[in-house]
């Protein structure tokens, strides 16, 4: 289907989150994730409790992964249920479940957050990785996303984050200038349109640039927002290797596939703000191949992907390397 209204300038602007995104729990002292890899499946839960949904997230990993403690507190089950291994944390106002995981801790053991607590198990379905832990939030019989109540993804924008933001921004900027002067010059590389569609999804913020709604400064946008609902896959948009795939505060879930020489030009593709992805660094991946799913991590306020492409080192315009 590819981009929805790609030719039509369809508006829409990314923006920083500044603004709680809901009743979060708070976070305690020191909090963590449980595991470092990607959120291949993400928070969605039923309107009703008995509906379907998605009553947490899952993390990707590898079968025998240490598990820590999200958050401090008692454990308060550690065994089999319904044929896969629980382990349970009590927090006071909430509790924290982890499956499937072996517990390398006993009931009624007082843990701080990031704790070895167990070690992963795989047969947690369906699962991308070669294994998966569905990480659960409780307060009460309320299902709550546990994601937002680590210090690693943090709802609001912190403090510490404002000169790396305007320290990137005159990065960009400075790029951006660079690269206008290459156009004048008519040496800016050219789309060639051979790029794959990296998702199906709606164009919102285009390349070039635009007001920053936090430090009200005109900066460079050096991509394009593809938005749809979270989880719509992701595909590579050519043949490559994974140079990068790890994860920042403000582009979230990071992606960099590296195409080498196309069309005479060294090109590479940005992904940004997933939930999580199914390859590695090092990994080859190929033109279509999915490579993980859409979300809303990093400074981001609903579910899209950024979209970057850099043609000899510097950013360009995406919308002229891809094609149908």
């Amino acid at each position: 289907m590819g981009i929805t209204g790609l030719r039509r300038g369809a508006s829409g602007a990314l923006v920083v989150t500044l603004l709680l995104l809901g009743a979060a729990e708070p976070a305690a002292a020191a909090s963590g994730w449980p595991l470092p890899g990607g959120v291949v499946r993400g928070f969605d839960p039923p309107r009703q409790s008995w509906d379907a949904g998605h009553r947490g997230v899952d993390l990707a990993g590898e079968p025998r992964d240490v598990v820590l403690a999200p958050l401090e507190g008692v454990v308060t089950y550690a065994q089999v249920l319904a044929g896969r291994p629980v382990l349970v944390i009590d927090h006071g106002r909430t509790r924290t479940t982890l499956e499937p995981v072996t517990a390398t801790v006993a009931v009624g053991q007082r843990v701080r957050a990031g704790d070895p607590v167990g070690h992963l198990a795989a047969g947690h379905q369906p699962c991308p990785a070669a294994a998966c832990l569905h990480w659960g939030l409780k307060r009460g019989e309320e299902y709550l996303d546990p994601v937002p109540s680590t210090r690693e993804a943090p709802l609001l924008l912190p403090d510490t984050a404002a000169e790396t933001v305007r320290r990137r921004a005159e990065e960009r900027a400075e790029a951006a200038r660079l690269a206008a002067a290459l156009t004048e010059a008519g040496a800016a590389p050219v789309g060639t349109g051979t790029l794959g569609q990296p998702a199906d999804a709606r164009l919102g913020s285009r390349f070039g640039p635009r007001f920053h709604p936090i430090f009200k400064q005109w900066r460079l946008h050096a991509g394009i927002d593809l938005s749809n609902a979270c989880g719509t896959p992701l595909f590579s948009a050519a043949d490559g290797t994974v140079s990068h795939m790890g994860f920042d505060s403000s582009g979230g879930w990071r992606l960099v596939v590296d195409h080498g020489v196309v069309d005479g030009v060294s090109l590479q593709t940005v992904y940004l703000h997933a939930q999580g992805y199914r390859v590695r660094t090092g990994d080859r991946v190929t033109r279509g191949q999915p490579v993980g799913t859409m979300g809303s991590t990093g400074w981001s306020t609903g579910c899209h992907l950024h979209f970057g492409v850099k043609a000899n080192g510097r950013h360009v315009d995406p919308l002229p390397w891809l094609g149908p």
